[in-house]
């Protein structure tokens, strides 16, 4: 097993224990979800409050280790492996501290949910970013368009522009920190516009390339 796989099983290993040693101090019913205002507006029994989260790391580390063996392009993920192992470690760490939080709060804890959360999101949108710049062509990783996917120049330019949206949208996401009555929309409006463009590149390209 390689070192990077003994860490995501780490991580996904600690989830576990964690709801095991906290499983006999959380209440039966568990509050799991919050409103923009930061109230609660959902509850989950104990079990699932506490093992849905292990259980979604448990399919995230089957995607880890299933991806880069049915692809038909494999040799491509290979190409940005250590950018693909990082986005699962990191998207494992933020998994963890959603679960923290909620555990935390189930014990009594009272804070601001959507502002502890803000920083993490914006995180995990900066470094997609990160990602998307240096994905390869695949049928799994980045942003595939019936145009990315048909034309390796079209790939390229477009998780190039790609890549730079997603990170100024983790950026704009930060700052919806400073402004809590507005926060969603500060993580929302950035990631759903950098979506819907590059979309529409992506098939702008295409046409270009098949214009010429």
């Amino acid at each position: 097993m390689k070192k990077i796989e003994i860490v995501i099983s780490g991580l996904v290993l600690l989830l576990f224990v964690a709801g095991i040693y906290f499983y006999p101090q959380m209440p039966e019913r568990m509050a799991s979800h919050w409103n923009v205002k930061g109230e609660v507006d959902g509850y989950l029994s104990k079990f699932w409050g506490l093992f849905l989260m292990p259980l979604l790391s448990i399919g995230i580390l089957l995607l880890y280790l299933i991806i880069p063996k049915v692809d038909p392009l494999k040799k491509n993920i290979e190409k940005f492996r250590k950018y693909f192992d990082g986005f699962i470690i990191l998207l494992l760490l933020f998994f963890f501290y959603l679960y923290v939080l909620t555990i935390f709060w189930n014990l009594g804890l009272r804070f601001d949910m959507g502002q502890a959360i803000i920083p993490a999101v914006g995180i995990l949108f900066y470094y997609c970013g990160i990602l998307i710049e240096n994905a390869k062509r695949n049928w799994f990783i980045g942003i595939r368009t019936p145009w990315t996917l048909s034309n390796e120049r079209v790939w390229e330019k477009t998780h190039k522009i790609g890549g730079k949206l997603f990170k100024i949208s983790g950026v704009i996401t930060l700052i919806g920190i400073l402004f809590q009555k507005y926060a969603l929309f500060f993580i929302l409006l950035p990631i759903l516009s950098s979506t819907i463009y590059t979309v529409i590149y992506s098939y702008v390209e295409y046409q270009k390339v098949m214009g010429e």
